[in-house]
């Protein structure tokens, strides 16, 4: 091993330990501000019925992820079964619990590079699914916080309540008209070549990342209105199922009593939050969120923190799935 590769390891390294560390000062925090006892007692009144259901609707929801994922295979040359998929996406949530997402992600672009034999068309076909349930959270999370402008619950009668639907519905537009713009094939062009503009200014390691994403997305450019309209409609479907029927169903678990549309927008933040590169598995992120913004509903703190690990482990039930994926694929190996 060079001292290149020492030093890239060693970087990665150092990352981990400061994400460990980000999830175990903000789950420090969670708990300092929840009673112990009381927390206990909450949960001896959750109504755990509502856990099947919680469970059921995470593999829905990735389910509907590989489907999408399938059809842009699809679209890039590359047939693969359904249950690969959905396999290397629950092996995915395995990783991810002791992993960055960033990490955990390369565990299903090696399965399914090797299934395939097609490296850039997966790792294209991942990025573009990816941006996509990204893309249509923001959408979600933007027509919720514009519905029920959480604002008038702290500003009361002040004139500025209805500063945060207008912003929400201005980035909802703009949001929309960009992702038109980006994937239509006459105007996708002009539109990379400004991005990458844009990226000049960034350090080059961000920049040739940026970059990198770009020259993917462009592949998509030619796929035609239809293909990305099919895989949007998934992508909703999908949002229902995360934000409606996983949220409904972790707050009834709870005793929690909100808005559903509030949860909606709770769970588009949450996933967003998830994306960024300071926490493993989403742990302090998640509980933070939902403590800090529920409260402000008068919900119970210790309420708030049951309804974070009803929602933790439905990520332990897809880590489970993924062992067990990951437990016969290895057989199988063997076997042959």
């Amino acid at each position: 091993m060079g001292i290149a590769d020492m030093g890239t390891h060693a970087k990665k390294l150092v990352r981990l330990v400061v994400r460990i560390a980000v999830a175990t000062l903000l789950l420090t925090w969670v708990f300092s501000q929840v009673n112990i006892r009381e927390f206990f007692q909450t949960v001896k009144a959750a109504r755990w019925q509502y856990l099947a259901a919680v469970w059921l609707s995470t593999v829905a929801f990735f389910w509907l992820r590989s489907l999408t994922l399938q059809i842009a295979l699809k679209k890039q040359g590359c047939k693969v079964r359904m249950t690969t998929l959905f396999g290397a996406t629950a092996v995915t949530a395995l990783y991810a619990m002791i992993l960055p997402e960033i990490v955990s992600t390369g565990v299903k672009w090696f399965i399914l590079k090797k299934d395939t034999g097609k490296g850039t068309n997966v790792l294209s076909s991942m990025l573009y699914n990816q941006l996509s349930i990204i893309v249509t959270m923001i959408l979600f999370g933007l027509a919720a916080l514009a519905v029920t402008n959480p604002s008038s619950i702290l500003l009361d009668e002040t004139p500025n309540r209805w500063l945060l639907p207008v912003v929400c519905g201005l980035s909802l537009a703009a949001t929309v008209v960009f992702s038109i713009l980006v994937l239509n094939k006459r105007s996708g062009g002009a539109v990379i070549k400004a991005l990458k503009i844009l990226a000049r200014p960034l350090p080059h390691t961000v920049r040739a990342k940026v970059e990198q994403i770009l020259e993917q997305i462009a592949l998509f450019q030619t796929a035609g209105p239809r293909f990305h309209l099919a895989v949007a409609a998934i992508n909703v479907t999908a949002c229902i199922v995360g934000c409606f029927f996983i949220y409904l169903a972790s707050a009834k678990a709870a005793g929690i009593s909100v808005p559903v549309v509030t949860l909606v927008w709770l769970c588009a933040a949450v996933f967003l939050l998830g994306r960024l590169p300071i926490s493993v598995a989403n742990l302090g992120v998640r509980e933070v969120t939902l403590v800090g913004i529920l409260s402000l509903y008068g919900v119970e703190k210790t309420s708030a923190l049951l309804m974070s690990m009803v929602l933790f482990s439905s990520l332990i039930f897809m880590a489970a799935v993924g062992a067990a994926f990951q437990i016969c694929w290895v057989a199988k190996a063997n076997k042959t």
